[in-house]
């Protein structure tokens, strides 16, 4: 196995704005979904209401899979999510100043990406509180709690083994559309399937709806510790990348095991230096 090359420290202003354009990509796109297929007006309201959440969920994990194979995704690596990086840097293959520099950007890109489509729909947006995430109906908030909690772990989980392997890596994306699409489509009543603090706070802000936001803070935190858990827990299970479709042919400032370009000059410079220089 080649040695890993370490997580960069500093600021990396082209990771960090690909998080955020993909991020709003992916809000613009599947709050417009969200428009489209829910709102009381919706062209495909005859479909049955479990139809229209499938379609919701395939567009809205599309969207997201589309931009992790997209250069912006290969470049950054495609989280879209806060609590991605943070599982990453349990893992000590993301620096704390990525870490803080990649949820900055998501939140960021959230909340472009929800004004973006609130400004596209208006009225119809309004309808649906622009996408914002909130228990259902009769759903205690401590069981949404659980609830996001177990499909955000399922999800880490999903993305640290196969980016565990060479062979499945960059089929990353393809399993995160239909396991997103599915909890869209069969949990989303519950307690509308965010998984990601990001998501939910674009939303919030705009609708705006900061009451229920807490769950979407605390689920996806809690599934995040439980994901990190029984990760430990596999022998010899050790991500070999941060990206979620890795591309040799892009730079990457987190720790790799698979080729990233430019990483013959890097490790020279860590060697030259000592591994402080790479960590600090």
């Amino acid at each position: 196995m080649p040695r890993a090359s370490p997580p960069r420290s500093g600021l990396h202003p082209v990771e960090w704005l690909c998080e955020l354009v993909g991020t709003a990509v992916v809000l613009l796109v599947g709050i417009s979904a969200v428009c489209f297929d829910m709102a009381g007006s919706s062209p495909i309201g005859e479909l049955p209401h479990t139809w229209r959440l499938l379609l919701t969920g395939l567009v809205f994990a599309g969207t997201g899979s589309l931009v992790a194979v997209s250069p912006l995704g290969r470049r950054s690596g495609a989280h879209l999510n806060p609590v991605v990086t943070l599982a990453f840097w349990t893992q000590r293959k993301v620096h704390w100043h990525d870490l803080a520099g990649y949820t900055a950007a998501q939140c960021v890109g959230a909340l472009l990406g929800t004004l973006v489509a609130h400004g596209l729909w208006q009225h119809t947006a309004d309808t649906v509180s622009d996408g914002a995430t909130s228990p259902g109906p009769g759903v205690q908030d401590l069981a949404a709690v659980a609830l996001e909690a177990g499909m955000t772990a399922c999800l880490l989980l999903a993305i640290l083994f196969m980016t565990s392997h060479r062979r499945t890596a960059r089929f990353t994306p393809l399993l995160l559309w239909l396991l997103i699409a599915a909890f869209v489509w069969r949990l989303s009543a519950f307690t509308g399937t965010s998984m990601n603090p990001a998501r939910s706070l674009g939303p919030a802000l705009v609708a705006p709806d900061l009451g229920p936001y807490w769950i979407y803070i605390a689920g996806p935190l809690l599934g995040t510790a439980v994901a990190v858990g029984l990760f430990a827990l596999a022998r010899n299970a050790d991500v070999l990348t941060t990206k979620l479709f890795h591309d040799p042919r892009y730079r990457s400032t987190m720790a790799s095991t698979l080729p990233i370009a430019g990483a013959n000059a890097r490790d020279a410079l860590t060697l030259r230096d000592g591994p402080r220089r790479a960590l600090r």
